[in-house]
């Protein structure tokens, strides 16, 4: 369910491009790096970054990654790169570094919470490795976070991929995304591809993990912003509801600032 037309996605598309040169220039930077995952928002940041003309750096950052997330990543920076002289990509393996860390922490019998604190762990190494060759290039690290993760169901990892200097395409929902791609002239492997997170070397996907689609979850965050009837919620409206409240609720701490303890005046007198 696309809120824009194609019309509106190529005018939004040359909106935010001009926003990120604009913003760009304002603080005397060079460019921007982009992760590029294989996944339809990094393809699109990283497009929408191509555009403004300033030196764009695709980071590739594999840690056990699947093969097919691997291949789209790169044949949407090859196609990038064919089109935009100002393209340049970066490929940095993970893998060893990862494998490091595993072996240097203590890990406990609860499996599950394991391969939680892991999945994060790889989304903190690649935001430290962008920000490693933005200190390089003297470049702003661009978000690739869509509505829904980081405002709806804060469906990132707080330090990890939701550490950034810009977010460009944070105000704009999952199906809205899907249609700059379509006019950006993002390959279709990745148009056609189930979102996943890519954290946690499986073929899981973003749905298996939030139990919902983002076409149901952008629903639900519409629906919460609004007077709604519970009561004419059909039964999968209502599980989806649900699960859009639970996850919104538990995320707060990602989505609001980081809370400051204030010393009342009179400790200071």
């Amino acid at each position: 369910m696309s809120k824009i037309s194609t019309p509106q996605a190529a005018a939004v598309a040359d909106y935010i491009s001009k926003w990120l040169l604009d913003y760009a220039k304002n603080a005397k930077v060079n460019g921007f790096v982009v992760g590029v995952s294989g996944g339809i928002d990094s393809a699109v940041t990283s497009t929408l970054c191509a555009r403004t003309g300033l030196p764009v750096y695709c980071l590739e950052m594999p840690i056990h990654q699947h093969e097919s997330q691997v291949n789209r990543a790169a044949e949407h920076i090859d196609a990038l790169i064919q089109k935009y002289p100002n393209v340049s990509r970066q490929l940095v393996d993970l893998t060893p570094v990862f494998e490091s860390f595993k072996s240097a922490v203590t890990q406990t019998d609860d499996q599950a919470t394991v391969d939680l604190s892991l999945a994060n762990t790889r989304a903190r190494l690649r935001m430290t490795s962008l920000y490693y060759y933005a200190g390089l290039t003297h470049s702003l690290v661009a978000g690739t976070g869509n509505k829904v993760e980081d405002f709806g169901v804060g469906f990132y990892t707080k330090y990890g991929d939701g550490g950034v200097d810009v977010s460009p395409i944070a105000d704009l929902y999952k199906s809205e995304v899907y249609a700059l791609g379509r006019v950006l002239g993002v390959p279709n492997s990745i148009l056609e591809a189930a979102p996943t997170d890519g954290l946690f070397g499986d073929s899981r996907t973003d749905e298996d993990q939030l139990g919902a689609s983002y076409d149901e979850l952008e629903w639900a965050m519409e629906t919460s912003g609004s007077a709604h009837d519970p009561s004419t919620f059909t039964e999968r409206q209502a599980t989806v509801f649900a699960i859009y409240k639970r996850l919104n609720n538990a995320n707060q701490h990602k989505m609001n600032p980081i809370p400051v303890c204030e010393i009342p005046a009179h400790f200071k007198k």
